[in-house]
């Protein structure tokens, strides 16, 4: 299966990595992290990024790769993804994509969406509105336009909103409807994908426990050595969930006991949102750990026939 991708996908604290590594050592396999937040250098324990000892016992890739100050774009990750697979197939081994990121999934095996060529006038125009208005005004004019986008891209990224608003304005369809107009027969590698599921009530207890374990370990020490690094609080990877909310915190702008149960919502949405996107992709098969608990024997025993 050399040449075939093998992936491995779910939502957040459904134990993906465990399972991964068990894979991986059995095919001589290496990691190809399909995360957006684990590829920032300084967020560790926010971010459940896999232990000094889990990557040592299966090699992994697109890991601690940038800094948090560093800009980046899905089309940067797709390009470090296509370096990470080829640089792993040249040397003979199998390449395992693990991870909860469905774009950046998306991007590695169909690609991405290119859009229609820049637009100078627009550009200036929307630039101009930026900063007469300012960047909340043009990102609440993108959520009207464009809500999942919106969502996605925080008020701050400019670049990004107004290349959303370009899109909208130029195809008088939005981004993030262009962004699912992949088809299976344009895929760039040929893959065999592995989701991994378990009840709504387990995994939601399995993310609380995970919350406590991350709490128990040093996140809020963390989140507090990043502010005290100088990072700006806005900066876009520390909106994301399990910083953001400690940060409210710290600011004093809600109490811990409020920061730990906003922390645990929003993560429980999030791996919602992830099954939500990888359902709707049919080539993937799904696993339920509750109903297989060998996920590693079953996992091996289908890639077999293939």
């Amino acid at each position: 299966m050399t040449s075939r991708l093998l992936c491995l996908l779910g939502p957040t604290a459904v134990g993906k990595t465990e399972i991964a590594i068990q894979v991986a050592q059995r095919l001589n396999a290496e990691i190809v992290s399909v995360d957006s937040r684990q590829i920032y250098r300084q967020m560790d324990i926010g971010t459940a990024k896999p232990t000094p000892e889990q990557q040592q016992a299966a090699r992994h890739h697109l890991i601690d790769c940038i800094d948090i100050g560093e800009p980046f774009s899905v089309a940067d990750y797709h390009s470090l993804a296509d370096t990470a697979i080829a640089d792993i197939q040249n040397r003979g081994k199998q390449v395992m994509l693990v991870g909860g990121a469905g774009l950046y999934f998306r991007a590695i095996v169909d690609g991405l969406f290119e859009g229609p060529g820049a637009d100078a006038s627009l550009r200036k125009r929307l630039q101009q509105e930026a900063e007469q208005l300012g960047v909340v005004a043009l990102h609440d004019r993108l959520r009207a336009c464009d809500a999942v986008s919106a969502e996605r891209i925080h008020p701050n990224n400019v670049v990004r909103v107004i290349r959303a608003l370009e899109v909208y304005e130029l195809t008088g369809t939005p981004m993030s409807q262009h962004q699912q107009q992949w088809h299976p027969e344009s895929q760039r590698y040929p893959f065999t994908a592995f989701g991994l599921t378990m009840s709504r009530v387990l995994l939601y207890h399995r993310i609380e426990q995970r919350v406590d374990v991350m709490l128990a370990n040093g996140l809020i020490a963390e989140v507090e050595s990043l502010l005290t690094a100088g990072y700006a609080r806005d900066t876009v990877a520390l909106q994301s969930f399990g910083y953001k909310e400690l940060i409210a915190y710290l600011d004093g702008n809600c109490t811990y006991m409020e920061a730990v149960a906003q922390l645990k919502q929003n993560t429980r949405r999030f791996a919602k949102r992830q099954l939500t996107w990888f359902r709707k992709d049919t080539r993937i098969e799904w696993l339920d750990r509750e109903s297989t608990p060998d996920v590693v024997r079953t996992i091996l025993e289908k890639i077999e026939d293939m």
